[in-house]
């Protein structure tokens, strides 16, 4: 779900959640909780304490994460990665610090009520538990005060809890609307009116967004959800934190508009758009212009100087020549892909033990250039230990892998399974033999002074 400044309600809130309460863990030991169990109830100086403590510790574990996939992955549509998210709202506590107090207050409840639980069987799950509702609590407020500045107009953490019903909501009756003919009763039950399996109900056809789901079909699906599957939907519970809904179906009709203006308008913002590839141009344009102009002169005045222009019968032979060698460049790269590499029995053998093509591996070591830094780090190690790497650092997808590397059965480089059975080793020793890789790779990116931005960014350009 999107909505003008918010950032935690997206797809990518469950890897900051799970990223954050793993953090939490490895910050939190046994004699902290002790500590901010025992902690006088209302003593502000302690719990200050305890937080600062606490947020100091699960900011080390954070970025000590960085190079994990789940770090790394896409947060939210603005570009903003899972670990900038979650450092984001750890660092929230420290302007909101009635949200840790309740996290407090919760532990110590707990600890009163079964002792020191952090030690007990499934303890961790019970305090992981207790530091994800702190953040779903503190997720709503920061994205509501978001809203509010963005929008002009006051917003609670209730209310952005409703949109993000509405949203489910919307999202649960199109799953239902796609199975009709499986489902007629309980979309009849939706829609108001019996519906045929035979036949597929126009509302179905003219939902195609969220802005034009009805109120309506909103209050029927919660209503009809305790008959279809024994639990009641979030309109009808004795909960009041939807009465101003309840009766309001013009208040979600408003809701729902909103969020589908907001999603369309927003588009555009999408990290996988097209629009993207003339700024990517661009950069690399300017980038190759700076390589030229910091490129050395051999002779200081030859910068200044004004060459004569060639007459023509120089003119002319210089572009025979050019001629002739695009045209033996052009024929010598169809050569090329006319003559593939050759697998040798082995490789094709392995390669069709893991259902790869049996040139994959011929293939692939022609599409790696050579010539990269990061390939040049490798060099001692064999293909499959570097496409191992890859895998690690940068996960089993990216827009930069040559389609070459790819497993044609799934867009993604081959598992740690596949590429131990082609490199004809087991599964231990691929391992050791990665993690050698890679240290080697971050004594180069060291050396060449990048640091470690250019390991999180594998690139194979020269």
């Amino acid at each position: 779900m999107r909505l003008p400044g918010t950032r935690y309600q997206e797809h990518g809130w469950e890897l900051v959640r799970k990223l954050l309460g793993q953090c939490s863990l490895q910050a939190c030991a046994p004699a902290f909780v002790a500590r901010v169990a025992a902690a006088p109830a209302g003593d502000i100086d302690v719990a200050a304490d305890c937080m600062d403590d606490y947020i100091g510790r699960t900011a080390t574990a954070l970025r000590a994460s960085r190079r994990q996939p789940r770090a790394a992955a896409d947060g939210n549509s603005y570009g903003e990665t899972v670990l900038e998210l979650a450092l984001g709202l750890l660092f929230e506590l420290q302007a909101r610090p009635g949200d840790w107090h309740a996290f407090m207050a919760a532990v110590a409840a707990e600890a009163a009520r079964l002792g020191p639980f952090w030690q007990q069987a499934g303890g961790e799950a019970n305090l992981r538990k207790k530091f994800n509702d702190m953040y779903a609590v503190l997720r709503d407020k920061v994205d509501a005060d978001s809203y509010a500045a963005a929008c002009g107009r006051p917003c609670s953490a209730n209310r952005m809890y409703a949109y993000r019903m509405l949203d489910t909501a919307y999202a649960d009756i199109a799953r239902l609307f796609d199975s009709a003919a499986l489902l007629p009763e309980q979309v009849g039950a939706i829609l108001g009116r019996p519906v045929s399996a035979a036949a597929v109900p126009i509302e179905v056809r003219q939902m195609k967004s969220i802005g034009a789901c009805q109120p309506a079909w909103v209050l029927a699906w919660s209503a009809s959800r305790e008959a279809f599957t024994g639990a009641a939907g979030p309109l009808h519970t004795r909960s009041k934190r939807f009465a101003g809904l309840k009766n309001n179906p013009g208040a979600i009709g408003e809701m729902l508009r909103e969020i589908g203006d907001y999603e369309e308008l927003s588009a555009n913002r999408s990290i996988d758009g097209d629009w993207q590839q003339d700024a990517i141009d661009a950069n690399a344009w300017l980038d190759d212009l700076a390589r030229v102009f910091a490129e050395p002169v051999a002779d200081d005045d030859a910068a200044d100087r004004v060459l004569a222009p060639p007459d023509d019968a120089e003119a002319d032979a210089n572009a025979d020549a050019n001629a002739d060698a695009d045209d033996d460049a052009v024929q010598r790269a169809a050569d090329r892909a006319e003559t593939p590499p050759l697998a040798s029995a082995a490789e094709q053998l392995a390669a069709a033990q893991v259902s790869l093509p049996p040139s994959y591996l011929p293939m692939a070591r022609l599409a790696e250039d050579s010539a990269s830094w990061a390939a040049r780090a490798m060099a001692s190690a064999s293909l499959p230990v570097r496409l191992a790497v890859y895998l690690k650092l940068m996960g089993a997808r990216d827009d930069c892998f040559p389609a070459e590397w790819l497993d044609p059965a799934t867009g993604e480089l081959p598992n740690m399974q596949q590429l131990a059975a082609l490199d004809g080793v087991s599964l231990p020793t691929l391992r050791k033999r990665r993690d050698r890789a890679i240290d080697a790779l971050h004594e180069a990116a060291l050396q060449a002074g990048t640091g470690a931005s250019r390991i999180r960014s594998v690139s194979w350009q020269p």
